[in-house]
């Protein structure tokens, strides 16, 4: 579900590293949300990251 529908932006995987230098996977998720936009003229719901939304490569539908 964390992908963004605009750019394609999803979950990255990565390396926890503590103090004592135990390593554990780790997952760093886009921040996606559920916005009503202009699709094709027509409004419907789709996942949209901040960064998209912030850019104005969505346009809203009211």
């Amino acid at each position: 579900m964390a992908k963004c529908d605009i750019c394609g932006k999803g979950v990255t995987f990565g390396i926890k590293v503590s103090h004592s230098h135990r390593r554990s996977n780790r997952t760093w998720k886009p921040n996606v949300m559920r916005v009503k936009a202009l699709v094709n003229g027509t409004p419907c719901h789709i996942h949209v990251c901040s960064r998209c939304l912030r850019s104005n490569k969505v346009t809203r539908a009211i």
